[in-house]
């Protein structure tokens, strides 16, 4: 193999390396522009999913607590509880994660939320269904992570703070 043949710069360096440089330099800025948006989207896609069942669970409550009595298993708590919890977190979690408002804490809550539920029912799910918490713990666990983003009520707090 013969090396590349390439126009030396000024400076000594190479036309193509440079033009490499820059073209990566300007794709990490695009990367990094897409950060804030992402984490978003991300946090409220999964706030919603959580909250809407929060909220389905206290539609028919008679419903959830069966549910928690007959199928969901959470083995140290009495099922009442476990379902006064569980729809607790599923209410009170996700606005803290969609607002970014104590973002790591909220998205930490919501994944734990979302790991007792997956394995409480895990003998009765599909794979579909698993596959869609492991993409909402994931996403979460991110979250937790790395913070919620420069699109969170934690950062513009951080920024009048000075930090």
């Amino acid at each position: 193999m013969t090396p590349a043949r390439t126009a030396a710069t000024p400076r000594g360096g190479r036309i193509e390396a440079n033009n490499a440089a820059r073209l990566w330099c300007r794709a990490e800025r695009g990367l990094d522009a897409l950060q804030a948006p992402a984490l978003l989207a991300a946090r409220l896609y999964v706030s919603a999913v959580f909250f809407n069942s929060g909220l389905q669970s206290l539609r028919d409550w008679a419903a959830t607590v069966w549910l928690y009595e007959n199928e969901f298993h959470v083995a140290p708590l009495p099922p009442h509880l476990a379902a006064v919890v569980g729809t607790a977190g599923e209410l009170l979690l996700p606005p803290l994660v969609a607002f970014g408002l104590f973002g790591r804490f909220g998205a930490l809550g919501l994944f734990i939320v979302n790991g007792v539920a997956l394995l409480s029912y895990l003998y009765a799910l599909q794979a579909p269904a698993i596959l869609f918490h492991v993409i909402w713990g994931g996403l979460m666990l991110l979250v937790a992570l790395w913070g919620p983003g420069r699109w969170s009520i934690d950062a513009w707090r951080a920024a009048r703070r000075g930090r």
